[in-house]
């Protein structure tokens, strides 16, 4: 059974950093692409950054500012948050799907974690 465990979330100031965890499980890493998705209140699901075997992929609001990576080794997915706006203020879940195509499309994903809240305020 797939399941998808967010953490890391909290409160932090603007300019601040914060790294979320995707801890991975019932499924072999490798062969998927775990993407992170945020949203906002009142706002639709927007993808974030993707990382699969062979590519990632950021959206443009966060190029230059997040990092994501992957330990295989712990089964994990992160994303470095640097430089952090009050409009990165969001719930951010992971997903994941099967192959080595990044897709930042919510449509591509069926397999979602519970999300964890990211609030960036002075």
């Amino acid at each position: 059974q797939v399941q998808l465990v967010e953490s890391g979330g909290g409160l932090v100031q603007p300019g601040g950093s914060l790294r979320l965890s995707c801890a991975a499980s019932g499924f072999t890493l490798n062969y998927y692409a775990i993407t992170w998705f945020r949203q906002a209140p009142g706002k639709e699901r927007e993808g974030v950054s993707c990382i699969s075997v062979s590519s990632t992929n950021y959206a443009d609001s966060v190029k230059g500012r997040f990092t994501i990576s992957r330990d295989n080794a712990k089964d994990t997915v992160y994303l470095q948050m640097n430089s952090l706006k009050p409009e990165d203020t969001a719930v951010y879940y992971c997903a994941t799907r099967r192959g080595s195509i990044c897709y930042l499309d919510r449509t591509r994903y069926s397999n979602w974690g519970q999300g964890t809240q990211v609030t960036v305020s002075s």
